[in-house]
């Protein structure tokens, strides 16, 4: 059976600069609407999610398809504006209580909005709510953004290594219930 829940809609603000008049700031508002799905979404999310992340991975979408296959429990948050795809989180179960997020983007045009903490926010209120004790995430330095925003966010770095093609990888941790 699909769940699909609609987490919340969601105004993200940030101050720019207006070239038009001058060096004033405004504000600009998103209107971004948050979906959370614990299954595979629709194929026009699924494409939109699909999309972006050849957009900031460059990787093959059908790679892509065939691992999210194989993953248990996969969980999907997911941001839109406008009806567009313009970030993503997708997880999934690695035990009772241990969940792994897994793959995350957000469009370029529309970084610097809060929209990955809100996403990552939501994956774990969600996993909150489903009982997992830890989350777990992979990141590399070239993903310097997503590094501090995981360890600003209470993610401990907890290993690292070298993978089978030579590229350092750390491993993070956060403690979602005691």
């Amino acid at each position: 059976m699909r769940k699909f829940y609609v987490a919340s809609s969601f105004k993200n603000k940030e101050t720019v600069m207006n070239k038009l008049m001058g060096a004033k700031k405004r504000e600009v508002s998103l209107d971004i609407k948050y979906l959370v799905y614990d299954t595979i979404p629709n194929n026009k999310l699924l494409n939109g999610i699909i999309n972006l992340y050849s957009d900031v991975f460059g990787g093959n979408d059908k790679e892509l398809l065939i691992k999210m296959k194989n993953k248990p429990k996969l969980l999907f948050n997911i941001a839109l504006y406008d009806q567009k795809v313009v970030g993503f989180k997708i997880g999934y179960e690695l035990d009772n209580n241990k969940f792994y997020s897994w793959l995350g983007g957000v469009h370029p045009d529309y970084r610097k909005h809060g929209i990955a903490l809100t996403l990552m926010e939501k994956q774990h209120e969600y996993l909150r709510g489903n009982g997992y004790k830890v989350v777990q995430t992979k990141t590399m330095n070239k993903w310097r953004n997503m590094l501090i925003l995981n360890i600003k966010n209470g993610f401990d770095v907890i290993e690292t290594y070298t993978d089978d093609n030579g590229l350092q990888k750390i491993v993070l941790e956060k403690t979602l219930l005691n």
